[in-house]
């Protein structure tokens, strides 16, 4: 552990709640309780698995983070949350059809007794689903405070010390800031006149940040990127963080665009398209939910590239981004890149990608990391935006003013960086001259 660590110890259960018990949060609890019992691996899992660099180069001291700060064990983490299905875990995650079924019957008993609480939701911000297991309320306040309700009963059922909340659910329709989401008092009052500008996933970051559990949004949804939200969050001291889980196609571009830059080499176009038949895909089919998604995913390019500083190489950059739903390819998504690049001399090359990839399996170890490391935050008096998860998001929240940083690389070390100061380590810099082999 750190010399003079700044968090209290992690002891006692901590409960992760999520909003949306389909594929990803299926994925998650499954995954979980499978590494418990040491029949798989917690691969892309940073709180499980990941080493980071402590003191100076030359004492090559790599410890697991784990080992650095103190987090949530696995075996004291307990999973809850709320559907608009009413199917248990078991029956979720075999519908989602993301694990293979042999590895579900292994964890049918633990999988058969998490049965979600009752959904807020309302199909006008998801058109194309629907479902029964939903809350009634005279209003979003009387939502919101039937949420609180499930939070405080879920944390005494189940004798958790401490509760993070992901939002797990669907991308709802594109809804800008407007006047309802500028202060606590103007957002209360929005949810008691019901007004149209929140949605269920802000209902369910109003009732966490109200209560003082730390909260992420997995989804490009503005739920917790308000700044009554921002402005609660501070008087809760809570910590915060989104949006929208970076995992596939997005992923890519935030490890190759930071290193065409680094090269200065020009690019001309990037255009990418993807195929994806599982419950996001379905969601994403309507035009009103595919620009929530659409402006998540292209404000990434411009943040890394910085076109009005690097016009010669990327001023006139076409970036152009295509979600389309197939149901045959399921939770196995395919992301394909064409970049249209130029080197010396403007002589044009092409980089292609194709990134076949599993949606759930790369979102699970992100939703654990952003539970587990918020748990951290909150421990060591940290709230508010939590900048230092933005390697986790694709479109990450900023404070006011400031525009978030996509880059992957300096993403992870900021988050280093931000451990080893939870840890009271000393900072890295890469500050030290060639010549002194002490740095």
């Amino acid at each position: 552990m750190g010399k003079t660590s700044k968090a209290t110890k992690a002891t006692g259960k901590l409960g992760i709640l999520m909003p949306g018990m389909g594929a990803v949060a299926t994925t998650v609890i499954a995954g979980v309780y499978a590494v418990n019992k040491k029949i798989a691996e917690p691969i892309g899992s940073l709180s499980q698995i990941g080493r980071m660099r402590i003191g100076q180069r030359t004492t090559n001291n790599k410890p697991f983070i784990h080992d650095v700060v103190s987090l949530a064990k696995l075996k004291d983490v307990v999973f809850g949350g709320w559907d608009i299905f009413e199917d248990n875990m078991y029956e979720s995650a075999m519908n989602a059809a993301v694990l293979e079924e042999s590895l579900l019957k292994k964890l049918k008993p633990q999988l058969e007794a998490i049965k979600p609480m009752k959904a807020v939701f309302d199909k006008n911000y998801v058109k194309k689903l629907d479902g029964k297991n939903v809350k009634k309320g005279k209003n979003k306040m009387d939502l919101a405070k039937a949420v609180m309700k499930d939070i405080e009963n879920f944390k005494k059922e189940n004798g958790c010390d401490r509760l993070v909340m992901v939002w797990c659910g669907s991308t709802e329709i594109y809804i800008q800031e407007g006047p309802v989401h500028q202060t606590i008092e103007t957002l209360e009052k929005g949810m008691v006149e019901n007004h149209p500008d929140i949605p269920p996933s802000m209902i369910y970051a109003y009732a966490a940040i109200k209560m003082g559990v730390p909260y992420a949004n997995g989804a490009p949804n503005l739920s917790c990127d308000i700044p009554a939200l921002v402005e609660l969050s501070k008087i809760t001291k809570t910590p915060i963080a989104g949006k929208d889980f970076k995992t596939g196609q997005t992923l890519m571009k935030t490890i190759l665009a930071p290193g065409l830059k680094a090269r200065a080499l020009g690019i001309e176009g990037w255009f990418s398209t993807n195929i994806l038949g599982n419950r996001d895909g379905e969601v994403l089919d309507d035009p009103d939910n595919f620009k929530t998604k659409e402006v998540s995913k292209l404000g990434v390019l411009e943040q890394i590239l910085e076109p009005e500083l690097y016009p010669e190489l990327y001023k006139d950059l076409y970036h152009k981004v295509r979600i389309n739903y197939y149901p045959p390819r399921g939770d196995n998504k395919e992301g394909w890149d064409n970049i249209d690049i130029r080197g010396w001399l403007n002589y044009p090359m092409q980089i292609k990608i194709d990134f076949l990839c599993r949606d759930s399996i790369l979102a699970a170890p992100i939703v654990l990391d952003l539970a587990i490391f918020l748990d951290l935050a909150q421990r060591a008096g940290m709230f508010g935006i939590q900048e230092w998860l933005s390697f986790y998001l694709k479109s990450p929240q900023a404070p006011k003013g400031l525009h978030p940083i996509h880059d992957i690389f300096k993403q992870l070390n900021k988050f280093e960086n931000t451990l080893r100061h939870i840890a009271g380590e000393e900072l890295i810099t890469n500050l030290g001259l060639d010549y002194d082999q002490n740095k």
